[in-house]
């Protein structure tokens, strides 16, 4: 008699927890999705500093930016000059040519030879800066229409992640400073690291002032 009476309760306390297991399973389970969600990429919302609008060009030309003597790799966007650009004078006082291994870029001194390398396509061309520019955030080297098709850049995209390894830096007591990839015996396109050297030896007797 006494067991019968303890059955229904039994049967009720086995339900409680039944319902207590089934609910903190369901929250675990909830929490363990919240867990796994991946976060929003960074990539996929750039910060508004870092975005191609006008005022961000202008803040970027305004800004100051210290000349890179290190010849260390940097790595960041590449474009390339628009068309109009054709033939205007760049910073060393030469025609730009959209046919050319001419390069702009912010920080390397003027004379610099670098070999930029597409880490989308593998592909890389030997360049000399004889710009300033591009003034876009996040950009660190604007390429001759030929050499951001020669790296593989195309018209569509605009734009491509790329390393900039310097071969040789001209200094300011007017040495030149071997950089990254002055060591690396790759020829570029016809374009050895030997010779890129040479010519930066006599372009910088003209190129520094």
């Amino acid at each position: 008699m006494g067991n019968n009476n303890l059955q229904p309760r039994f049967g009720s306390i086995l339900g409680i927890w039944a319902a207590v297991i089934l609910v903190g399973g369901t929250v675990s389970h909830c929490f363990a999705q919240e867990a796994q969600e991946p976060p929003e990429s960074a990539a996929a919302v750039a910060p508004e500093s870092l975005k191609n609008t006008q005022a961000n060009r202008d803040a970027e030309k305004v800004k100051h930016h210290p000349p890179d003597l290190t010849a260390k790799k940097r790595m960041g966007k590449a474009s390339f000059y628009a068309n109009k650009f054709a033939g205007r004078k760049m910073a060393d006082g030469a025609r730009m040519d959209p046919h050319g291994s001419n390069a702009a870029s912010k920080t390397l001194p003027l004379g610099t030879t670098a070999k930029v390398t597409n880490l989308e396509t593998g592909k890389s061309a030997v360049v000399t800066i004889r710009d300033r520019g591009p003034y876009v955030p996040g950009r660190i080297v604007d390429l001759s229409p030929d050499t951001a098709k020669q790296i593989g850049i195309s018209r569509r995209k605009g734009v491509a992640l790329v390393v900039v390894a310097p071969i040789a830096v001209p200094q300011p007591d007017g040495g030149v400073k071997l950089g990254a990839a002055a060591h690396e015996p790759l020829e570029v396109e016809g374009t050895t690291v030997t010779r890129a050297i040479r010519d930066v030896s006599i372009d910088t007797r003209t190129v520094l002032r």
